[in-house]
């Protein structure tokens, strides 16, 4: 058995690939109508054709449930966070934190309320982290990463 795609339900398939290009950069590879497929492998389908799939009525589907999100990492974080502050009408779930190991990120909503989260490429922390003059050991427990994982971003 092989993992294939992600799939998010939508409820206005215009709006959502224009979202998932506009702000997150993906283009449509494949384009069924009802069912889109995203680079990087992310699909999208329509709400009605969902709902005959799985023998739905319409209040048997819910969004925005605050129980999973579609990860991304991003190497310039800075300038996409940036970007992010003019696109009109995101909804943040929170505005750009820092995690106890150093990654910035920022999680915010899809048109249907999905959460999205961007976060810094963590080769870029790590890089970040020894170009302020901490040594590898220091990195490494900031990090919380084996000295492995450091060595190897410096390559």
């Amino acid at each position: 058995m092989k993992f294939k795609n992600p799939l998010l339900v939508v409820s206005d398939m215009e709006k959502s690939k224009n979202f998932y290009k506009d702000v997150l950069g993906l283009r449509v590879i494949l384009d069924f109508g009802a069912n889109v497929t995203l680079t990087g492998g992310l699909c999208l389908q329509t709400k009605e054709t969902w709902m005959q799939f799985i023998d739905a009525k319409e209040d048997e589907i819910s969004f925005g449930g605050n129980n999973a999100e579609i990860y991304f990492e991003e190497d310039n974080f800075d300038a996409f966070a940036d970007k992010l502050k003019t696109v009109d009408g995101i909804a943040y779930v929170h505005p750009v934190i820092e995690h106890r190991w150093g990654q910035r990120v920022v999680r915010f909503y899809d048109p249907d309320r999905h959460i999205i989260e961007v976060g810094e490429n963590m080769k870029i922390v790590c890089k970040r982290f020894l170009d302020s003059g901490m040594t590898d050991e220091e990195v490494a427990e900031r990090m919380d990463v084996p000295l492995k994982f450091v060595n190897a971003c410096k390559k």
